[in-house]
Order: C-alpha cells, then sequence, then structure tokens
C-alpha cells in the first residue's frame, strides 16, 4: 500500500509504501493527532518514518485492492 504525507512547510512529500494495512495506517494517524504523539509508521523495507504529528498537512492512504495488469483484461 503506498502512503503520501504532507509536511507543512516542506515543498516536497514523503511517500513511501508499506505492508500495514489502511484501517492500521488510518488508526496510527487518527491516533497522533487527537493525542499530539508523533506519527510513527514503518515502511516495506523496515525503515522508520517518524513525522510530528503537528506538523503533518495532510496524509493519502493507497489502495489495499490488487489492480490488473496487461492485455488479458481489455
Amino acid at each position: 500500500m503506498n502512503i503520501e504525507l504532507g509536511i507543512q512547510n516542506v515543498a516536497r512529500t514523503v511517500t513511501f509504501s508499506t505492508k500495514q494495512s489502511a484501517d492500521e495506517v488510518n488508526a496510527t494517524i487518527t491516533d497522533a493527532v487527537e493525542n499530539g504523539k508523533t506519527i510513527n509508521l514503518t515502511d516495506d523495507k523496515g525503515r522508520r518514518i517518524v513525522v510530528p504529528s503537528g506538523s503533518l498537512g495532510y496524509a493519502i492512504i493507497g489502495s489495499e485492492t490488487k489492480h490488473a495488469v496487461g492485455f488479458g483484461n481489455l
């Protein structure tokens, strides 16, 4: 699943892939924002992404569905 985090006053977004479900990512971000904690996520390579919740501008949580690829789908 692809995640995109927009940080306030930073031109570039933080984009990464994770093995966590959309519900897990949403719960982590919601809890951090509501309680003033840092957002702690792990990408699919095991790296940790830590963002202060007060600096978060937006979060785009990608689709979990697998999209078919190829000419057989036409």
